[in-house]
């Protein structure tokens, strides 16, 4: 190894060690909040919501009902542990995924099957 890489190394190790430092002070709220945020940005793509959406390339219904459930389980299951606080924008994002994904079908799922209805219940 010549004494550049070892110098490259030895910067990204530095790095790594201060992402780790970084994280640590992140309180469980906010990585929790962030986790949703990528998850619902991601199914928006995929159910058609993007701002330049217009040939239909991003849509992927399968992919957004993945990531809906997902977010759907996520929020469920955090919801306690956040506050209502914080959980009361998240559901209002997810129930608003679910209806842009309704609408997004050509034909409706059976009541009970949309995604994220298993841990939300019927969305309307």
């Amino acid at each position: 190894m010549n004494e550049n890489h070892v110098h490259d190394l030895a910067e990204q190790n530095d790095e790594a060690d201060e992402a780790l430092r970084d994280i640590s002070e992140v309180a469980a709220v906010e990585i929790i909040t962030s986790a949703c945020v990528h998850l619902m940005s991601a199914a928006a793509v995929k159910v058609g919501l993007a701002e330049d959406e217009e040939t239909g390339q991003y849509q992927d219904l399968a992919e957004a009902r993945k990531l809906i459930t997902s977010l759907a389980g996520l929020v469920t299951a955090a919801a306690p542990e956040i506050g209502n606080e914080h959980a009361r924008s998240l559901r209002d994002g997810l129930r608003s995924l679910q209806l842009a994904f309704a609408e997004a079908l050509p034909f409706p799922d059976d009541p009970g099957q949309a995604p994220g209805e298993k841990y939300t219940g019927r969305v309307s």
